[in-house]
């Protein structure tokens, strides 16, 4: 008689209060599930975070990548606690596209997709729905456009692209003509797209309008490349939590500093080639670990011209004295410097490696 197997080991099913302890024994016990929804066309799930970007090394890197910065001057709030023993990496679900809606705006309503007559809403609760896999959905505090108070723009990733001309009617050819037929976290760099065009050479304005064929719901959709070279996410939504709220406006600030130095800092409204762009968003999830930063990363020149995305790092417990190193290391070399503390997951294109 073959012996009865080993009970699994299931936390909540057996009645254990989910601490950051059991919780962590639960992750090396359970395999992590790839999302059903996410194609990998290839890539491959990089088992740990180092394997996925690189720590710095102080033998290359320098000794002071190691030590958080000295001259930071911002601090958060005594109160500001945080889950600092549970495991981060691996466990944020795999995503395909992420769709940034410009509102002007750094706090919503706690669903974002519950604003009536926004984009968020069209595209959340529309019956039209992305055919390549899931979109991440972030409302942002990029700027309506001026004179125009019957559509905005968005900022499509991977692609780095700018969507202008977006109202909820038109929402579903922003999908078909545009998400459904760009690049995604999970597609080679350098395969072919129609939704972004080379930087090197801007095709003719015609060429950027949506040919979606059916009847006209809303204004013409035109789009144009992202002109940054790196982009900052920050979750700032207060209405979720409170610790957002307290830590994107200040991590701006100790971000701007040391990115002034370097010629590198953006503002909302400054569209010169290169730089930073840096964008409060709304919840992505993981508020116990605030700060969640997201850095996308354009892949260099040599490899392509598309100007698309080569990298996600998706870093949390990110505080103001971590964000001199995160600019020197992260943003421009794509390394991390505390990996293990930090990293939540993201991808890597070059490498064809996703965390999920």
């Amino acid at each position: 008689m073959a012996p009865a197997p080993a009970p699994s080991f299931n936390p909540k099913a057996q009645g254990y209060k989910m601490t950051s302890k059991i919780k962590n024994l639960y992750y090396r016990l359970t395999p992590t599930q790839s999302s059903t929804t996410v194609p990998t066309l290839g890539f491959s799930k990089a088992p740990t975070a180092p394997a996925l970007f690189p720590k710095t090394d102080p033998a290359s890197d320098g000794d002071e990548c190691l030590h958080d910065c000295s001259s930071c001057t911002i601090k958060y709030p005594s109160k500001f606690a945080i889950d600092e023993d549970e495991e981060l990496y691996g466990h944020v679900k795999g995503w395909s596209t992420h769709l940034i809606v410009a509102t002007g705006k750094s706090d919503w309503v706690r669903d974002v997709a519950d604003e009536k007559g926004s984009i968020m809403e069209a595209v959340d609760k529309g019956t039209v729905k992305p055919s390549n896999g899931k979109l991440m959905l972030s409302a942002s505090n990029i700027p309506l456009p001026e004179h125009d108070t019957e559509s905005t723009r968005v900022l499509l990733l991977p692609a780095f692209t700018f969507i202008d001309n977006v109202t909820p009617s038109n929402v579903p050819d922003l999908i078909t003509s545009h998400i459904n037929k760009g690049p995604v976290n999970t597609s080679p760099l350098g395969q072919p797209s129609e939704t972004v065009p080379p930087v090197a050479s801007p095709p003719e304005p015609e060429e950027q309008t949506s040919t979606q064929p059916g009847p006209v719901t809303g204004p013409t959709l035109k789009s144009h490349p992202c002109p940054h070279q790196y982009l900052i996410l920050l979750c700032s939504q207060k209405t979720r939590d409170a610790r957002c709220g307290q830590s994107a406006p200040l991590l701006r600030r100790e971000f701007e500093r040391h990115l002034r130095p370097l010629g590198l800092y953006r503002d909302l409204h400054d569209e010169r080639p290169g730089g930073v762009g840096i964008y409060f968003i709304s919840h992505v999830g993981g508020h116990k670990f605030s700060a969640n930063v997201m850095i996308y990363r354009k892949e260099a020149s040599e490899v392509s011209e598309s100007g698309q995305a080569a990298q996600c790092v998706w870093l949390a417990r990110v505080r103001p004295e971590d964000c001199e190193n995160i600019v020197r290391y992260t943003v421009l070399q794509g390394k991390l410097v505390k990996p293990e503390r930090q990293l939540r997951g993201g991808f890597d294109r070059c490498k064809q490696l996703v965390s999920w």
